[in-house]
Formats: C-alpha cells, structure tokens, sequence
C-alpha cells in the first residue's frame, strides 16, 4: 500500500506513486502503433543490435528441450520474436504487459510472423505478476523496468517466477561514459527525439518524458545492487555503444 505523500518521478516530474502508472499507461496508449518504427528511427537501428546481443546472452535452447520465457514490458513482441527464432522447436514465450494497446500490436505481429502458437501474450502488472512460483527458465524485460512505478516489487515478482537456475536479463538505458558522445546524446535526445516524435505519432510530449525517464534511471551500480537485493546472485551488467544502454544479469540459484 502507498504511504500517504508517496512520490516517485514521471521524467522530471515528481508525482503521487499512485499515479505513475496510469500516465506511463497514457505515454504508451499514444505511441503503441507506431512504436518500432520510432525505436529505429531514435536508436538509428542500435536497438536491434542491441536487443540481438540480450537473446545471445539469453542462448535458449536450440534442441527440443522445453524452455518457458517471460518476457515483461514487452507488449509488442519484439524480444519474445528473436527468443523463438532462436530456440528449438519446444520453446514457448510468454508476453506479459499492463498496455492493452502495446499487446494488441503483439498479437497482430505474431500472426504476421505465424508465431502465435509459440508466442502468447497476457495483460498484466509486472508489481503483481498473475502467474505461479518458479514458473519460468527465464525472464526479460528490455526498456520497461523504469516505467515501472515500483522496481523493487517487479523484481522481487522476477525472482518469485523464476525457476532454481534461471536467469533474469534487463536491458535498459544506461549513461553514455564516453567524452563528446555524452554531450552529442544529450543534444539528440532532448532536441531531436521529442519533434521526431511529433512527425511520426503526433505526440512529442510522451518523447519528451520518454528522455527524461532515462535521465532519472538508476546508474548501473545501483540497479545491480536492487537486482542482489530481490535475491539473485552473480548479478552483473555491460555497457554497449559507449553506455548508452546496459544489459543487466543476474540468477536465481
């Protein structure tokens, strides 16, 4: 339960924690549809190396052995995709989002794909995650973890779904430790990413917070020290593209 004056931020606002998730819910309600197609144009194509390097880290198995992923925050589908284009034939993914409308672009491209009967998709909070313990060989969640409005019980929901063994992989935006590329992002981010986003969906405002809560993330050390905290051990993480994002890993043993 919220204690009374409770806040926590919505990019560089500070608000009630009660309300965070309805105005992350309102950010995504907006950009759903065109979603990918504003992470190519804002990443210049990075995320997909990026989102590449997390299923190579993840190496679900390509034999027939079953595999369950979990796969958080990722109502489009994206990682959940690349985990079954990877993995054998008894791979089954599990997309869990609290956006009706980032699902709905989900389901629309696994049918696409022909990969619904391999990829499912349920709506659901990731504080309060509807599903049973140890339930799970492994668990993603790539650019999502800072929308949430409360991270220390999403990741305690993590290592409570996870099986003895399995892994839990964050990618997240990170901070650029590279002299003249930090002040070129900066630059990028606050100048050119919210009016693409009003050329693109007709909303720059949720771009704008989009920035701005990469701002207010957690710095890697910090999130890694959460990640022990919810119970996982051999917790680490690694930089890419200069710090611009972080992959996170740790394990429940």
């Amino acid at each position: 339960m919220d204690r009374p004056g409770e806040t926590t931020h919505f990019g560089f606002r500070d608000v009630p924690l009660g309300d965070k998730q309805a105005l992350v819910n309102t950010v995504f309600h907006s950009v759903a549809p065109r979603y990918d197609l504003m992470n190519d144009l804002m990443s210049a194509g990075l995320h997909r190396v990026w989102k590449n390097i997390m299923i190579n880290t993840l190496n679900p198995p390509k034999s027939d052995a079953p595999f369950a992923l979990l796969d958080v925050a990722g109502g489009t589908g994206d990682i959940a995709f690349r985990a079954a284009n990877a993995a054998g034939a008894s791979f089954r993914a599990t997309v869990c989002d609290i956006n009706p409308d980032m699902l709905r672009v989900g389901r629309e491209r696994a049918a696409a794909g022909h990969l619904d009967d391999r990829v499912s998709f349920v709506e659901g909070n990731a504080e309060r995650l509807g599903f049973a313990d140890r339930a799970f060989d492994a668990y993603t969640i790539a650019f999502g973890i800072r929308n949430v409005p409360r991270i220390d019980l999403a990741l305690s929901e993590a290592f409570r779904v996870l099986r003895p063994g399995s892994r839990f992989l964050c990618l997240e935006f990170s901070v650029v430790d590279v002299p003249g590329l930090d002040r070129l992002y900066e630059l990028f981010s606050f100048k050119v990413i919210p009016p693409l986003g009003r050329a693109v969906t007709g909303d720059a405002e949720s771009y704008q917070y989009l920035v701005e809560s990469i701002r207010k993330f957690a710095r890697p050390n910090a999130f890694a020290e959460m990640i022990r905290s919810a119970g996982f051990a051999r917790v680490n993480w690694q930089t890419l593209s200069g710090g611009i994002v972080a992959l996170h890993s740790g394990w429940r043993l």
